[in-house]
């Protein structure tokens, strides 16, 4: 149970990202498709599925200038779009299906939307800039095909993409997970972080700091947070290199064993991708190709699946980037931030559960790797014993999977001004009845709609909403909002009485929340 099996053929799932500043001449319009799936689909369907969707946006904004559609939905399709940067769009068109198992929401989907878009300018930049950089296309092009595709390759179940589904309604996409920790690991975790900044003399150095799967501190504005915790719960932390596959944050909560799908929807699309911006076939085909097969280009493909591996110094290395020019060292990767637009060297140092990364300019590195290997030299000397310290704490503190269950209630917390998220362990979860994460699936539906509208609605943005229904197997389910936070709860062992189920939230946000949901 857990993600929506969708069958990856021209009815299944349609994923494309174009620009509506290229391609207006009669003759150029394939100029504006930068990325489709399926690759191998006929350029006239592609056509028809971009000149749609740019049909549906101009007209949609001679209503809403400032927002332009965000979802459409037909008989057969849904079509969920988003605009990452100025003109250019990402739309997804998943076709609709009588199987129950085959319900989405829309806001979950174009998270997923939102989190291609966002890992790959952590990587590569802006996709404008690329284009800017290079008119044609094809520079952005093959940075966008090998990706994305990468990106895909972790969310395939067999030859089926597995999308978020109703029962992944107590999980939330672009936030990330916190490990509460008393007070002398905090006041370890601090000293920790004030070593790392004072071992970086005069440079701006940021840091993020992950027990398991969860994070610990961080330096970092909240969005660039939010992009490295992704990465680094999907290939750096433990858990991800020991397992060798995804750890996406909803896949690994237990509801499905997706695993990456070679076979023959790859290979095509490479092939098509050929047709584009020269052969990047390689790019698909190739576990430890870094390049495209078109000479023109150097694409680093940092979403590959096992490449990362733990040296015997105890940090994290890679053959992703290559070897530095003239060299036989492993070159360092590299990240751009997007509050500070600068491009960083990624540090990852692991001590069994404990995982730091610190981010160090590359325009303060005068002399390269050299000068990244005194660095991390640095970060040994003074920091190593800190860690013991720290990871031993938080092992002592460390309740395991369950340490977030609160019996009788099943539960989501996110606190959206700070992109945090906090719910009940996914074996709990999976004890829900269908009938009970349908009617959460229903609420979280309308919970989405109302925020939307309030979205734009500047009186009515910090508007506090609660929503309760009561389930088919007599379950309640609850939404409370307010202030930026938001308590989705599912209480199956309930008695029928409405009064009994508020009752419990407050105790719950008492108890658990700090009254922050309570109605005093």
């Amino acid at each position: 149970m857990g993600l929506a099996s969708v069958n990856p053929s021209s009815e299944g799932l349609q994923l494309c990202i174009f620009d509506l500043r290229r391609g207006q001449h009669e003759g150029q319009e394939l100029d504006k498709i930068l990325f489709f799936y399926p690759a191998d689909l006929p350029f006239s369907t592609q056509l028809s599925v971009t000149g749609l969707s740019e049909g549906l946006i101009t007209f949609t904004r001679i209503f809403s200038p400032e927002a332009a559609c965000e979802v459409i939905e037909a008989e057969r399709h849904s079509h969920v779009f988003y605009e990452p940067e100025p003109d250019i769009w990402m739309v997804m068109v998943v076709e609709k299906s009588k199987e129950a198992e085959a319900i989405w929401r829309t806001d979950a989907l174009r998270e997923v939307l939102k989190e291609v878009h966002s890992l790959f300018m952590m990587f590569h930049g802006s996709i404008r800039a690329l284009l800017d950089k290079e008119p044609g296309g094809g520079l952005t092009r093959s940075h966008l095909y090998p990706f994305v595709m990468d990106y895909l390759r972790d969310i395939f179940s067999g030859k089926k993409l597995q999308l978020p589904s109703f029962h992944d309604c107590l999980n939330e996409r672009r936030t990330v997970q916190m490990l509460t920790v008393g007070r002398e690991a905090a006041i370890e975790v601090q000293t920790l972080v004030r070593t790392l900044e004072s071992s970086a003399g005069n440079t701006h150095c940021f840091s993020l700091i992950l027990f398991q799967d969860l994070l610990v501190s961080s330096t970092l504005p909240p969005e660039d947070t939010i992009n490295l915790f992704t990465y680094a719960v999907l290939r750096l932390t433990p858990r991800a290199l020991s397992s060798g596959v995804s750890s996406w944050s909803y896949l690994r909560k237990g509801y499905s064993s997706s695993q990456v799908a070679g076979g023959s929807t790859f290979a095509h699309s490479g092939s098509v991708a050929e047709q584009f911006s020269g052969s990047v076939a390689e790019q698909f085909s190739g576990s430890c190709d870094t390049s495209s097969g078109d000479d023109r280009y150097r694409v680093v493909r940092p979403l590959q699946n096992d490449r990362w591996s733990k040296g015997k110094d105890g940090f994290l290395i890679t053959d992703i980037w290559g070897t530095e020019v003239g060299d036989l060292d492993l070159a360092t990767p590299t990240v751009w931030l997007k509050h500070t637009e600068a491009r960083m060297y990624l540090c990852a140092y692991q001590y069994k559960s404990l995982t730091v990364i610190f981010l160090i300019p590359v325009n303060s590195i005068l002399n390269g790797e050299q000068g990244v290997s005194m660095e991390k030299q640095k970060f040994l000397e003074n920091a190593s014993l800190k860690i013991l310290k720290v990871e031993e704490k938080l092992s002592k503190g460390w309740g395991g999977e369950n340490a977030y269950h609160v019996s009788g209630y099943r539960y989501l917390l996110v606190d959206s001004n700070r992109a945090i998220s906090r719910a009940s362990p996914a074996g709990k979860v999976t004890t829900l009845t269908k009938e009970s994460l349908l009617a959460l699936h229903m609420l979280r539906d309308e919970v989405d709609l109302e925020k939307g509208k309030n979205k734009w609605d500047h009186k009515a943005h910090d508007k506090d909403l609660e929503m309760c229904i009561r389930a088919k197997n007599n379950a309640w389910v609850i939404a409370r909002i307010t202030g930026g936070k938001e308590l989705y709860m599912v209480l199956e062992k309930a008695n029928e009485k409405l009064l009994y189920a508020s009752d419990a939230v407050e105790k719950f946000s008492d108890r658990y929340c700090n009254g922050a949901f309570s109605l005093d």
